[in-house]
């Protein structure tokens, strides 16, 4: 049974136009590209992405291999925290079937995933004042992290990906790219109850 798109406030930036053409199929949306490493050369589509966070939080949606990562970084350093959803695909083995080839880390990208896990990762998202709520009022800040043992202190990066894998969220993240998700995902309270901690 088709499921009727979801009608998205938010622009979405995802790599390709591969990718857009698959989040097309789940989402009525302002979708863009940042055209792969592209985006490093084009100071017009950085100062269109930053025009839109005058107005707007965006939705960064990359693949979840190492150059997804780094464009993720790259755009994220461009824009304010606090206009920037990040969301994130699982790592999936596998190959698109456009492809002759897997990708060099031998993972799906956004283009390859399934329309129902596209469809219910950005479900959330498809009611504009709840999601800006929740980030408003989300008072989760990175001292929360350092009190956790997530940043600041020895083995903080492998306490980082085991708590990621809770979430499905992938390994690897920097600590502003997890408070980022997480002020996204979990309530404060929720993300005390993760940490193995009460709200004080």
């Amino acid at each position: 049974m088709m499921r009727e798109r979801l009608q998205i406030p938010y622009p979405i930036l995802v790599e390709g136009r591969y990718d857009k053409l698959r989040l097309e199929c789940v989402a009525e949306a302002q979708i863009l590209t940042t055209d792969g490493f592209g985006v490093f050369k084009k100071s017009e589509k950085k100062q269109l992405f930053r025009a839109l966070a005058q107005r707007t939080p965006l939705i960064v949606l990359t693949d979840s291999d190492g150059a997804g990562k780094l464009i993720r970084s790259y755009v994220s350093s461009c824009l304010p925290p606090d206009r920037v959803i990040h969301l994130y695909i699982p790592r999936i083995a596998g190959k698109e079937k456009r492809k002759r080839e897997a990708s060099a880390e031998g993972v799906l990208g956004v283009e390859g995933m399934e329309n129902d896990l596209l469809y219910d990762l950005l479900k959330p998202y498809a009611n504009a004042e709840a999601v800006t709520a929740r980030m408003r009022e989300n008072p989760l800040c990175k001292a929360d992290l350092y009190r956790d043992g997530l940043t600041g202190c020895e083995g903080s990066a492998e306490r980082r990906d085991a708590f990621a894998e809770k979430l499905g969220l992938p390994a690897g993240m920097t600590p502003n790219a997890l408070l980022a998700a997480l002020r996204v995902l979990c309530s404060y309270e929720e993300y005390c109850a993760l940490a193995g901690r009460s709200e004080e």
